[in-house]
């Protein structure tokens, strides 16, 4: 590969900044264990020369990587990976953050794409109707279930879905996040989500697929995605093994 096609190949995606990129690249090699614990990271002027971009860009992507947990800087020597613990740790600052997951993380299908009738999610969503597509699934990493999410959508945004085989057998695997999924099909990008952040004793059909006792204590995450002209889109409700998961996130002024 030339060096021009070097440069395209490391072209930010759809809606991402030079310095995610870059974070989100090492985020993957990271958990490919292509940088195993101790190993030191290329140098912010490899990088920068790799990317075709500032030194300071690869040092804000380093910095979200520290704040992260994932690596640590020893000042002189260089950017080394950090040990890991076993638990699931991501920043999330942003819904290009959330789309991130797809990076080091597998989506498992535990309820296939369907429609049905469902007047709270059809309320929350501001629908006139109360019909919705709704899926469920749950997210792995490393082969080990951290996260079930049930997902709802209004019908003519599910309807852009309904081709995707991934989403419609139970079972089935893929590296997908339904918000990046969508934000390839929709007219007008997501970009905004609210969020509420709660501990929920775990409903026995989430227990059994995040195999834990039913009622153990869960982090419940609820998202509504909007698009550009404040459309809700999608509703998101998470739960979280507290044991295998840790929530970051970053507040500046």
């Amino acid at each position: 590969m030339n060096g021009d096609e070097d440069v395209m190949a490391n072209k930010p995606a759809r809606g991402q900044s030079a310095y995610q990129q870059v974070a989100n690249d090492l985020r993957a090699d990271l958990a490919d264990d292509r940088y195993p614990e101790g190993v030191r990271l290329p140098t912010e002027a490899e990088l920068a020369e790799t990317y075709q971009v500032s030194r300071q860009t690869v040092r804000r992507a380093f910095h979200d990587l520290v704040a992260e947990g994932l690596v640590y800087r020893v000042p002189g020597r260089g950017t080394f990976a950090a040990p890991r613990d076993g638990r699931y740790l991501r920043k999330f600052g942003s819904v290009d953050d959330l789309m991130g997951l797809s990076i080091d993380t597998t989506m498992q299908l535990t309820s296939p794409l369907r429609r049905r009738v469902d007047i709270d999610a059809a309320g929350r969503l501001r629908l006139d109707s109360d019909m919705v597509h709704t899926l469920a699934f749950r997210r792995l990493h490393d082969e080990v279930p951290f996260c079930h999410t049930t997902v709802w959508l209004p019908t003519d945004v599910g309807e852009t879905l309904t081709s995707v085989d991934q989403l419609t057998e139970a079972g089935a695997t893929s590296t997908f996040t339904i918000i990046g999924l969508l934000d390839d099909r929709l007219e007008q990008p997501i970009t905004g989500a609210e969020q509420s952040i709660t501990v929920a004793p775990a409903p026995d059909v989430v227990a059994e697929q995040l195999k834990c006792e039913p009622q153990h204590p869960l982090l419940r995450i609820d998202r509504l995605y909007t698009t550009s002209e404040g459309r809700r889109i999608e509703l998101a409700i998470s739960y979280f093994l507290p044991e295998l998961y840790s929530y970051r996130v970053r507040l500046r002024r």
